[in-house]
C-alpha cells in the first residue's frame, strides 16, 4: 500500500485490512497482524493503527486486547464475507455527504430507536441493555474527549440495537465513524461533558421507563446540543472531511 497521507490515514488503514482479511479468508477467531508489525508493513503510524483497530471494535468486528505476548492484539469477531466489506464502503461513501445529511439521519434513526427500545418489554435483548448501562458509567470515568466520545458512540449503537432493526445498527455503526472526529471536536468546544451525560441519563432513563415520547424528544434534544451549527442550520464539516 502506498504510505498514506493526510488526517484520514486511518480510514485507508481501515481498508487495507479489508483487503487483507478478504484475500486472506480470515475467519472468526484468527488474529489479525499486531499493530506495529502492520504499522511497518503500511508504513503509516501506530496510532493510525491503533484507531482503525478501535474503529474494528466499535463496528463489533474485532475484539482487540491489550497487553503483550501472544493473547495480545485483534481478533476477528465477526464473518468478514459480507459485513465488513459492506460497512467500510458504506463509511468511505458518506464523506460524499453534508454534515446535515448524516446527522439528520441519525437523528431519525435514533428518534426511532429510541421510542422503539422503550416500547419493548423488560428483559427484552439484555445484552444491549447491559451494553448501554457500561457505557453510560464508562462515560462518567473519561479521562478525554476521545475516551469519552468512545464510550458516547457505543452507548448510542447499543441504544440502536436494543431496537432490533438490524439495517439501522449497521447504519449506526457506520455513522459512528465518520462522526466521531465531529464529536471529539464539540467535547473540546463544550469544555465539559456534564450537559451531555445529563441527555444520555434522560434517554437512559426514558427507555427503561418504557415512555417512548420521552425517549425520541430526549434524543432530539441531545443531538441538538452536540450539533449546535446543524440545529441552526450553518453548515459544519469535520476538519478531517
Amino acid at each position: 500500500m502506498p504510505k498514506p497521507t493526510g488526517s484520514r490515514t486511518f480510514e485507508q488503514v481501515l481498508a487495507e485490512i479489508e483487503r487483507r482479511i478478504t484475500a486472506s479468508g480470515l475467519t472468526v477467531g484468527d488474529r489479525l497482524p499486531g499493530e506495529r508489525q502492520l504499522a511497518e508493513e503500511l508504513q503509516v503510524s501506530r496510532s493510525s493503527v491503533r484507531e482503525a483497530f478501535r474503529v474494528l471494535e466499535t463496528l463489533g468486528l474485532v475484539e482487540v486486547q491489550v497487553g503483550r505476548g501472544p493473547n495480545a492484539g485483534a481478533i476477528l469477531s465477526y464473518d468478514p464475507g459480507a459485513t465488513l466489506t459492506d460497512l467500510l464502503r458504506l463509511n468511505l461513501r458518506l464523506s460524499s455527504l453534508t454534515m446535515r445529511e448524516v446527522v439528520d439521519t441519525r437523528l431519525m434513526i435514533e428518534q426511532w430507536s429510541a421510542a422503539q427500545a422503550a416500547r419493548m418489554p423488560a428483559g427484552h435483548d439484555p445484552e444491549s441493555s447491559r451494553a448501554m448501562a457500561a457505557a453510560l458509567a464508562a462515560m462518567d470515568g473519561a479521562a478525554t474527549p476521545e475516551e469519552f466520545v468512545r464510550h458516547d458512540m457505543a452507548f448510542h449503537i447499543a441504544l440502536t440495537d436494543r431496537a432490533g432493526n438490524t439495517l439501522n445498527s449497521a447504519i449506526m455503526r457506520a455513522l459512528s465513524i465518520t462522526l466521531r472526529q465531529y464529536a471529539t471536536e464539540a467535547v473540546h468546544r463544550l469544555g465539559h461533558t456534564a450537559d451531555l451525560q445529563t441527555d444520555h441519563r434522560l434517554i437512559h432513563s426514558a427507555i427503561t421507563a418504557g415512555s417512548a415520547a420521552d425517549a425520541a424528544t430526549a434524543v432530539a434534544e441531545h443531538l441538538a446540543r452536540a450539533y449546535p451549527p446543524i440545529a441552526d442550520g450553518r453548515e459544519v464539516l469535520p476538519s478531517s472531511a
